[in-house]
């Protein structure tokens, strides 16, 4: 963040002027959740790689707002869905607000999005942002489908992953490339990157659901089980359950039929058959299949910076 501070200021002043709207509603519900404490993460990877690639001018600064208001509609759209009460700690927009509001701001701001990649000028930064948020939404509906059944595979939940979350990520870096004007294998080496951070921050974030860390980050413990999500955490310890075992999974991940104690054995059961810290280990194995993409770039301040973002995301499992 202190590395490209004056860039980050400068998307954060354009977010703030893209949400305005003389529907007071709008920039009301807008301003809790962009206020709400997020990292900023997928921008900050947008301008990084940008100044990385060797990029001097302030494109990158528009397109990391433009990143930042998809993630921010997404996250409107996914509280609803998930009935959530609470978003980084704080009451959600939904629980605020109401569910209507919430996802019809959450267009507003896709529409925000999309008005900035048209500024941006760049078909083909239209491309990679736009079919992001395809695969974004695509990756939301099949978590759809999959949820509350244990039956799911490994390759049916990184799809999911792969879309709700790499896919932004993925785009978020590629598209500092292509402002940079890097050639084709470099634009891939940092889609690369962003697609394998991606994969691994959400691993980290579906084994956070069952560690006592999701209360030190402020996030609730359970939330994931209480919805019945199919995470590899689940899958793991269904796998390499007894019938006993398997037969609570179904119970309380299928029929949504649990008691005040099911989580603590949820938890001890994923501790029990290392459910855990094998998806932290799979989520270093993407850590560094991101870092290996940073070769493609000489050494310098941006490049340490985005390597050690790999540690950042994989280090809150601790």
């Amino acid at each position: 963040m202190a590395l490209v501070r004056d860039d980050l200021e400068a998307c954060n002043r354009l977010i703030v002027e893209n949400m305005q709207s003389e529907v007071a509603l709008i920039p009301q519900l807008a301003a809790h959740i962009v206020a709400a404490g997020g990292k900023r993460l997928r921008p900050l990877l947008t301008l990084a790689a940008a100044r990385m690639a060797g990029y001097r001018g302030d494109r990158h600064v528009g397109l990391a707002a433009c990143v930042e208001f998809i993630h921010t509609a997404t996250l409107l759209h996914d509280d609803v869905v998930d009935e959530s009460a609470l978003r980084r700690g704080q009451a959600s927009a939904n629980a605020l607000f109401g569910n209507k509001p919430s996802v019809l701001v959450g267009d507003f701001l896709f529409a925000r999005a999309f008005l900035l990649m048209v500024r941006d000028g760049s078909l083909e930064v239209l491309r990679i942002l736009s079919q992001a948020s395809a695969v974004i939404a695509e990756g939301e509906v099949l978590q759809l489908v999959i949820q509350n059944d244990t039956s799911s595979t490994e390759e049916a939940y990184l799809q999911v992953i792969e879309g709700k979350t790499a896919a932004l990520f993925a785009a978020a870096t590629e598209v500092g490339a292509v402002v940079a004007g890097c050639d084709a294998a470099r634009q891939a080496a940092l889609r690369a990157y962003g697609h394998n951070l991606g994969v691994a921050f959400q691993l980290v974030d579906d084994a956070l659901d069952y560690s006592a860390e999701q209360e030190r980050l402020g996030k609730t413990v359970g939330d994931d089980f209480r919805e019945g999500k199919i995470t590899l955490p689940v899958l793991l310890a269904f796998a390499r359950g007894d019938e006993a075992e398997r037969g609570f999974w179904r119970r309380t991940i299928e029929d949504k039929d649990q008691e005040g104690a099911d989580l603590g054995t949820a938890i001890a059961l994923m501790q029990k058959h290392r459910a855990f810290a094998d998806t932290v280990a799979r989520a270093r194995d993407y850590g560094a299949k991101a870092l290996a993409a940073l070769d493609a770039f000489p050494d310098g301040a941006e490049k340490r910076a985005l390597a050690g973002t790999v540690e950042f995301c994989i280090s809150r499992a601790r």
